[in-house]
């Protein structure tokens, strides 16, 4: 029987971490990048291979897929988790930034659509996950760039899933709330309906539920795990 792959950007801590953990828990092999060692670590102790990189540079993407083809020999789920882009009070925001924020959030995901629909169409599907934001549909003047550029992929998710679905490719977004890993003021937890922060390890339990044959139905989604923080219907 062939092990399914699972390529996983940002990797290393956090949600990608964890969700690089629930996939091996399910039996994928794994392919890990990250901007620290702490992926190449991962993917030590789960049997994985691993490059330091970062999601916004083109060669860093490009080698980690070419990484994972050269050692797996196929690609089936692909995770994509950037970091924070630059904030600030809107109109004095540089364009550098903006710009910065294009890169950093989403062209990671149209490269790696670009390299992984070849791969996918001849293997007779595969998925795609981008983990985003709760403010890409509820904008937050605290992070401003982020809920633009995430939006962005929400709606370049909607238009991949339309072109590539004949194909068996799925592509969805996750859209968590405050998460334990990321360091926050406990505060933060109220904001939630279930009045905490989330945990990693149960974020990530939605990213794999996505990326497997669990939600083979569901593509073109923005699905929220925020707690019930935000309102919109």
């Amino acid at each position: 029987m062939t092990h399914k792959t699972c390529l996983i950007i940002g990797g290393g801590r956090g949600m990608g971490a964890a969700t690089a953990r629930e996939m091996h828990a399910r039996g994928y092999q794994l392919a890990l990048m990250s901007p620290s060692d702490s992926c190449e670590k991962l993917a030590k102790e789960l049997g994985g291979v691993a490059h330091r990189g970062r999601a916004e540079n083109a060669d860093d993407t490009k080698a980690i897929f070419d990484l994972t083809l050269d050692t797996h020999g196929r690609i089936d789920a692909c995770l994509i988790h950037v970091g924070g882009p630059p904030k600030g009070d809107l109109l004095d925001i540089p364009d550098t930034d903006w710009d910065r924020a294009h890169e950093m959030i989403l062209m990671p995901v149209i490269r790696m659509a670009r390299l992984l629909t070849p791969v996918m169409t001849a293997q007779g599907g595969g998925s795609i996950v981008s983990i985003t934001t709760y403010s890409a549909f509820e904008p937050s003047l605290t992070f401003p760039t982020s809920s633009v550029y995430r939006a962005g992929v929400s709606n370049y998710t909607k238009l991949y899933s339309d072109r590539y679905g004949p194909d068996n490719i799925r592509m969805n977004c996750l859209l968590p709330g405050f998460t334990d890993s990321l360091d926050l003021p406990q505060e933060l937890a109220g904001k939630s309906a279930l009045r905490r922060l989330a945990r990693a390890e149960e974020q990530a339990r939605v990213p794999a539920f996505l990326l497997t044959e669990d939600s083979s139905y569901i593509t073109g989604q923005s699905l929220r795990a925020d707690g019930g923080m935000t309102r919109h219907m």
